[in-house]
Order: C-alpha cells, then structure tokens, then sequence
C-alpha cells in the first residue's frame, strides 16, 4: 500500500517580498482569533454582552496565548538555553510556543481580566475555551505546514514523508490527529453551549475542554517523535507529564460542576 503513503514537501511560506514573507503558520494563527472573535461576539450577543466587553477579552486572551505559550516553550522544554540567553526569550518569531504554556497563560489572564470587568471568572473561562479548540486545532494546521512535530515512523498508509526535513521514511501526521481532536471538541463545546448546558453547569465547558484536549494529547504523545533530546530517557514525555494535571483537573472541574446546583439560564440583558 505504499502508493498512499504521502510526500510532504509544501513551502511554508505562501509568499515573499524582499525580507518580508507571509507564513502559512502565522496566517492560520491569526485566523484562529479572527474566527474566534466572531463566534465569541455570537455569543456575547447571545447573552446581552456588547463588543467593548468582547473586545477587551480579546486583548487580554491574546496576551495570555502568546506570553504563555512563548514562556511555556522556553521554560518547558530549553531552561537552561533560554536562561543562559534570556533575550532568545522574545524572539518569538524564531518558532517556539507551546499549548500547555497557552493552557496556563489563558486562564491567567482571564483572572486579571473578570477582577477589572467584575465578573464571574468561570462565566469567561466557559466561553473562552470555546474558541480556544477551533484555534487548537488552526494552529495544528500551521505546524503540518511547518513540516515540524510530527511522529515516528509508521507503515499505514496515510504516513506522511517529511521531505523538507530530509526524512525518508513516512512518519504520522500527528499534527493532523490533533487537529481532528480539537476540531471535535470544539464541536462539542459548542454542541452544549447552544443546548444551554454549558449555562446551566458553570465549569462543565471548562472541565470537557481539559479532559478531552490534554487526554487525547497525552495518547498522541507514544507515537511523536520527542521535541527536545532529554525525552529520549523519559518512559512518559514531557508533554504527557504536563497533560496529566491538566486532565485530572478537568476530571475535578467535571465533577465540581454535575454537585453544584444549576443556574439560571439568563440572555438578553443589555450590557456593556
């Protein structure tokens, strides 16, 4: 069945002019918010809430996605580079971010932002994780158009051959299986937002989100290649020992929210 087996070898720049080019990585990142932006003002709309509200969200769930996953990278994976050349730090546009840094850099900044907002905290941390799959799973996308963290070898059918990177033999596209995971759950999420579940039970998205994204990446993790060389030894990867928490925290959350008696279903109030 060799004649599936996929050679991969696209450009990751869609253009170029001069010094300047245009990434596909950096393009589908930025959809990721743009698209966000409009299904949060769905939302936000849904619930009596206008764009100034919207809008100073956005800006502090940026923040904590770039500063998060940029720190995560650095401070995860390479310390003693990044320590030894702090600078390196925030050359964010050398590559090197990474999901469980964004994981704690969003909720981070949500905090600050319902303590300026007076808010409830878990009323924002529902929504915005909403968004957060769909961009997951964009993001995904960029890094197979990186031609980066992908897995070992495998001999079914749909391996992808990473030729810019000179492989030769055909490796999983786990950036491709991640995606489709993040893809479903933003699917689900958004499945019981709508059927006013998630409204009923604060918490309930929050916990699904971290059950199903950081479960499934730490499945995914036994067949991709290790990201940095002190893995070799490990018989669980670091991404796999960040991911453990970050489910049996949904695990709690999960539990939390199916005790707590449920709440009003309220929409159209107009506000701010």
């Amino acid at each position: 069945m060799d004649f599936l087996i996929i050679p991969w070898d696209v450009n990751p720049e869609i253009f170029r002019i001069g010094n300047f080019a245009v990434r596909w990585y950096g393009l589908l990142f930025a959809s990721g918010f743009v698209i966000g932006y409009y299904i949060m003002k769905k939302i936000f709309a849904n619930e009596g809430y206008g764009d100034a509200t919207l809008d100073r969200l956005t800006v502090y769930a940026a923040i904590g996605t770039i500063v998060g996953a940029r720190l995560g990278h650095c401070f995860f994976y390479e310390p003693a580079y990044y320590l030894a050349n702090p600078v390196e730090i925030l050359k964010v546009w050398h590559g090197g971010l990474a999901s469980h840094g964004a994981a704690i850099g969003i909720p981070l900044a949500l905090w600050f932002f319902v303590r300026k907002e007076k808010k409830p905290y878990i009323w924002a941390i529902d929504r915005v994780v909403i968004v957060v799959a769909l961009a997951g799973a964009l993001i995904r996308l960029g890094n197979l158009m990186n031609s980066e963290i992908y897995g070992v070898e495998t001999t079914l059918p749909w391996g992808f051959v990473f030729l810019r990177n000179g492989e030769t033999a055909p490796k999983h596209p786990t950036q491709i299986y991640e995606s489709l995971a993040y893809l479903i759950t933003f699917g689900v999420l958004m499945w019981l937002y709508w059927k006013n579940l998630g409204k009923q039970k604060p918490g309930l998205l929050f916990g699904i989100f971290l059950v199903m994204v950081f479960g499934f990446r730490f499945f995914v993790e036994f067949v991709k290649e290790d990201q940095v060389a002190f893995e070799a030894g490990m018989k669980l990867n670091m991404g796999q020992w960040l991911s453990i928490p970050f489910v049996l925290g949904g695990i709690a959350l999960l539990v939390w929210a199916y005790r707590k008696k449920p709440a009003p279903v309220t929409v159209g109030k107009k506000k701010k």
